[in-house]
């Protein structure tokens, strides 16, 4: 079984954090293999937790995505929980008053637009300033870290779902991604990556032996992640991406979507380690609650060759094809992408196998320049 960094900080106490307030920024994943949360393992072990910190979806897990989230009390816990998706994403100076060390504990998907990376970033940068150490307890990419896939966020393009210039699968784990940040913006702070063992870059979650939590509303599985860095582009249309049902990212369509010639269009296509079949959903909350899509389900049949930002694009670009005029853009579309290019080129008439191949070089570059910042192998 992998040893994430919340076990080895628990088997290995480390002397710097005894004694000292500690600021723990987690969520409901953030688990022991006996499903314990850091923030009861962590006082167990005899550390003085005072404060917690809840990312998007808040402390409990429960809020939708892009729902302000308030500051509160938790009764049970005896804790004030600040929530860093409300008024602001960054940890003020009244937040840490009662604070001398941050421990960062949450499990990502492996995608840049996921906001916990944000959220470290702003962890970070807060920390550096207040002159506060950070522990970051690292947990694996549950989609591997070795594969590297989509553009890199274009100069002035950056936001809290693009917060630097990588790739949108960097391959990264959030300890890794500490390293990162920590040197690319210069932020100087005392940062301290307690490490995952037995864990080797090409492995899945589904082979660390540790329990999958859900990490959102909407990534109830392993299997949601697997397709979320291609799937969650559609988030940029006015497509359903299937919120609101059992199948969330693995299922998109709309009202006016045909399913049969989608999914014929689409395993035209030949897509690597993919497969789709018409679907009907109708969600009961977020776009179209209630109301019934045709669409198609996607199939993962080798993980290993599925590239899935690419399957993304390609989605969108099928039902462009196959609905002249209906596909519409939001804001959100460019950035996820992390600029208007991808969205330009679709209208400009690109395929999505083009617009793909601009990719390579920055994707290429990255995949070596990350290289400084790797802790596995």
């Amino acid at each position: 079984m992998t040893l994430t960094g919340l076990a080895r900080l628990l088997r290995e106490p480390f002397a710097e954090l005894r004694g000292k307030r500690i600021g723990l920024v987690a969520h409901p994943a953030a688990i022991l293999p006996d499903c314990t949360h850091a923030l009861a393992a962590l006082r167990l072990s005899g550390l003085k937790v005072t404060t917690v910190f809840g990312p998007e979806h808040g402390w409990s897990g429960a809020a939708a995505d892009g729902v302000r989230v308030t500051h509160a009390h938790d009764e049970r816990a005896a804790v004030t929980v600040y929530s860093l998706y409300g008024d602001g994403h960054e940890p003020t100076a009244g937040m840490l008053a009662e604070v001398d060390a941050l421990i960062f504990d949450m499990q990502d998907v492996g995608a840049r637009f996921y906001t916990y990376a944000s959220t470290l970033f702003y962890v970070l940068r807060a920390a550096g300033r207040a002159g506060l150490p950070v522990w970051v307890l690292d947990r694996p990419n549950p989609i591997n870290g070795v594969s590297v896939e989509g553009p890199l966020v274009a100069p002035g393009h950056e936001s809290f779902v693009g917060i630097a210039p990588i790739p949108i699968r960097h391959g990264l784990t959030l300890g890794e991604l500490a390293r990162f940040f920590n040197a690319h913006f210069a932020l100087q702070t005392d940062l301290t990556v307690v490490a995952l063992e037995q864990w080797r870059r090409a492995q899945w979650f589904d082979e660390t032996g540790l329990p999958w939590a859900p990490t959102s509303p909407n990534v109830p599985h392993l299997s949601t992640a697997v397709v979320y860095p291609g799937m969650c582009l559609l988030e940029g249309t006015n497509l359903s991406v299937g919120r609101g049902t059992a199948l969330p990212f693995e299922i998109c369509g709309a009202p006016w979507v045909d399913g049969e010639a989608l999914t014929e269009a689409l395993n035209a296509r030949e897509l690597p380690g993919v497969r789709f079949r018409p679907t009907r959903f109708a969600p009961t909350t977020d776009r179209f609650a209630g109301q019934l899509c045709d669409g198609v389900q996607v199939h993962v049949i080798d993980r290993a060759a599925l590239r899935p930002v690419r399957l993304g694009l390609h989605v969108i670009a099928a039902v462009r094809a196959l609905h002249p005029g209906r596909v519409a853009w939001n804001a959100h579309f460019d950035r996820l992408l992390g600029g208007p290019d991808a969205r330009l080129a679709l209208e400009a008439g690109w395929s999505a196998e083009a617009i793909a191949a601009s990719w390579a070089e920055a994707e290429t570059a990255f995949a070596d320049a990350r290289a400084e910042y790797l802790l596995y192998h």
